[in-house]
C-alpha cells in the first residue's frame, strides 16, 4: 500500500533525533557541497580556485563499471539497447531510477534515433511513475561529472509533502529515512510491468 504525505511525515517525526532533526546526509562532507556553518549561521563555502578536471568513471584508463555490467539486481526493466535501474534500495523518495544506454556513450554521442528512443523512453517512464497515487511529479536530472556512461536519473516526488520540491527533492532524498521496503518494491513492479508493455522485459 502506497505511503500518503501523512505517513511519510509520521515516518520522518519517528525517525528525527533528540533536536527534532534527521542527520545530516553524507553530501554534507562532500568537497562540491557548496555550504558551510560559520558564526552559527550557514553560509556558502569558499569557492576553491580553478583546477585540471579529474577523468570520468569510463574515460581514459578509469573502468566504466556500467560496461563491466549491470548488477542483475538493480535492474528494472532492460531492452537491447538501454537498461533501467535502481540505486540498490529503498530512497527518501518513493522512487530513484536510472536509464542507461547499454553502448559506452554520453549524452552527446547519442545518434538521432537513440535520443529519439531516449524520449520516448522518458516520456513513458515519467508517465508511469507520475500515475502512482501516492506521487505527484517526477523531475528528471542528467549530471555526467562522475561518468561518461550516459545514465539519466528520474526522481519521483510525494504528493502533498509541499515541503519537498522543486531542485530541493534531490537533497531530501539523501535525508529523509527510506521508503519502507515492500511499497517500493511494489512500485518497482509497477513501473517494470506497465513499461513492457511497450517493449523490453520487467525484471523486477
Amino acid at each position: 500500500m502506497p505511503e500518503s504525505a501523512a505517513q511519510v511525515y509520521a515516518r520522518v517525526v519517528a525517525a528525527v533525533g533528540p533536536d527534532g532533526r534527521l542527520p545530516m546526509p553524507p553530501a554534507g562532507g562532500w568537497d562540491n557541497f557548496p555550504w558551510t556553518v560559520a558564526d552559527g549561521a550557514v553560509v556558502p563555502r569558499v569557492l576553491p580556485p580553478p583546477s585540471e578536471e579529474a577523468p570520468r568513471h569510463g574515460e581514459g584508463d578509469r573502468p566504466c563499471s556500467s560496461c563491466e555490467g549491470f548488477d542483475p539486481d538493480h535492474v528494472v526493466w532492460e531492452d537491447e539497447r538501454w537498461v533501467l535501474t535502481h540505486p540498490g534500495g529503498p530512497s527518501g523518495l518513493p522512487l530513484v531510477l536510472l536509464l542507461h544506454t547499454r553502448e559506452h556513450l554520453d549524452y552527446g554521442d547519442l545518434d538521432d534515433d537513440q535520443a529519439s528512443e531516449m524520449g520516448r523512453i522518458s516520456n513513458r517512464l515519467v508517465r508511469i511513475m507520475e500515475h502512482l497515487p501516492h506521487v505527484a511529479r517526477v523531475h528528471a536530472n542528467r549530471y555526467g561529472d562522475g561518468a561518461s556512461h550516459f545514465h539519466l536519473w528520474f526522481f519521483a516526488r510525494t504528493v502533498g509533502l509541499t515541503g519537498v520540491i522543486g531542485s530541493t527533492a534531490l537533497e531530501w532524498d539523501a535525508i529523509l529515512p527510506p521508503v519502507p521496503e515492500d511499497v517500493w518494491r511494489a512500485d518497482l513492479h509497477t513501473v517494470a510491468s506497465k513499461l513492457a508493455n511497450s517493449g523490453g522485459d520487467a525484471r523486477v
